[in-house]
């Protein structure tokens, strides 16, 4: 048995001998989330292929219940958290599916079976957590996002993690977080897979990818001030990278409005076997010697500034990435869906490619200043330029579009409606895309 299932186990057995003080049920909350999920992905350019086809296109309906406990009481509190997820396949095709091979983790939204998608998924994930003073400790199923290691939640049901957490607020001002994750579960998955990134996940073919079951990762925020909130934190994948993060959040009230600047600097490097290990290395384009290659192991300094500026409804943006080193910017990334927390990862592309230099431009408006609370708008656009390849520089863009209105009050409030269009161009050697996503969610308060 894993330590961290046994530690559960323990857990749970403490809260149930204690689930009726105050406090446990008083202070629980319970949800039930519905999502309704398309997406079309339109890829335009080339002659199509086993694992890019000339379009990819699913329909579904996700379940997302969440139960969430208070604690008992007592110097050591101890609660459980639950989380059951269930998605059911509305419409999908062999040849829209995005796995028409067979071979990959899973299509665009759903789990294959051969290759087509399954007609339902489901998974169920356990918390159980202890607070002493303002320091909670959680283990089994979790959801972290920080700078080192992110949740993804772009498709129909969640991505989760399975692993321990402890934050701390002893200290005014102050969040200490540290942690251990042994595992991952896709967005299109209902099993926990161990942990990887590109290059070695060989998302292609996962039975000959290099995995590890190790990811640890601590950090801490500091507010400064009211307007000025400074963090660093470090993660590490054995065997794959470790990774440092700095970064400073300033708001500063101008005129009418507010600035909001954010600055972050990310050091990666080589741990354990990536870096003497071709089947461990990373995607990039690094250097051994003088020729060229597209694996490597993991060497990125990263750097990037964004500036928004808000005032009565507007929202101004613009911003600066730099790339520096031999390979791709690193994150965690099984093959099956990930995010990371750099200020470019958007709806189709990361734009952290080696050597590549990002512009970005930003606008949204909130029509709650013009009497329609609840309806906004939203357009980003980037351009990267100098990716490294084998055959020299490279350069992509992309243009994203959000319409979103969730109904502020009444019969249907929490009812949400969401149109996603995303456009992306490059010249390096892939297809170009367009993709639209529809989304129709609603929240139910249970408990």
């Amino acid at each position: 048995m894993k330590k961290s299932t046994l530690a559960l186990a323990v857990a749970v057995a403490a809260i149930a001998q204690q689930a009726h003080s105050a406090g446990f049920i008083e202070d629980s909350k319970a949800t039930l989330g519905l999502r309704n999920f398309y997406i079309n992905t339109d890829n335009r350019d080339g002659a199509p292929t086993a694992s890019s086809r000339s379009k990819n296109a699913e329909w579904g309906q996700g379940f997302d219940l969440r139960f969430i406990s208070g604690f008992t009481q007592g110097t050591v509190q101890f609660g459980v958290d639950a989380i059951g997820l269930y998605g059911m396949r509305l419409d999908s095709s062999r040849d829209n599916h995005g796995n028409y091979s067979g071979t990959a983790s899973g299509g665009t939204v759903f789990p294959s079976d051969g290759n087509k998608a399954v007609s339902d998924f489901a998974s169920l994930g356990v918390t159980g957590k202890v607070k002493i003073s303002q320091t909670v400790a959680k283990i089994g199923t979790l959801q972290p996002n920080n700078p080192v290691i992110k949740t993804n939640d772009g498709r129909l049901l969640p991505q989760t993690f399975q692993g321990g957490e402890i934050v701390s607020n002893e200290i005014k001002d102050l969040t200490l977080t540290a942690g251990q994750i042994e595992s991952a579960k896709g967005r299109n998955s209902s099993n926990n897979e161990n942990l990887s990134i590109a290059g070695a996940n060989k998302s292609s073919n996962y039975d000959t990818g290099k995995f590890s079951n190790k990811f640890y990762y601590a950090g801490a925020d500091y507010k400064i001030t009211k307007d000025l909130t400074a963090s660093y934190y470090f993660g590490e994948l054995k065997d794959f990278y470790s990774q440092n993060f700095l970064g400073l959040v300033h708001n500063w009230a101008i005129g009418p409005g507010v600035l909001k600047s954010d600055l972050r600097y990310y050091r990666s490097r080589d741990n354990g076997a990536n870096g003497n290990n071709t089947a461990y290395y990373t995607s990039g384009y690094y250097n051994d010697g003088a020729k060229p290659t597209t694996l490597g192991k993991v060497d990125n300094d990263l750097y990037s500034y964004l500036a928004l500026y808000s005032v009565n409804g507007h929202t101004f943006g613009g911003g600066y990435q730099y790339t520096k080193g031999d390979s791709d910017f690193p994150w965690l990334n099984q093959g099956d869906g990930s995010s990371n927390s750099t200020t470019t990862d958007m709806q189709i592309q990361k734009f952290a490619r080696a050597g590549e230099r990002t512009w970005q431009a930003r606008y949204a408006y909130d029509f709650a200043k013009v009497g329609v609370p609840g309806l906004t708008a939203g357009v980003v656009y980037l351009k990267g330029t100098n990716i490294q390849t084998t055959a020299g520089d490279k350069s992509e863009w992309e243009r994203d579009i959000t319409l979103a209105y969730v109904v502020p009050e009444g019969p249907l409030k929490n009812l949400g409606v969401a149109w996603k269009n995303a456009m992306w161009r490059t010249d390096v050697a892939t297809r170009d895309q367009d993709e639209n996503r529809l989304i129709v969610s609603y929240s139910i308060p249970l408990l």
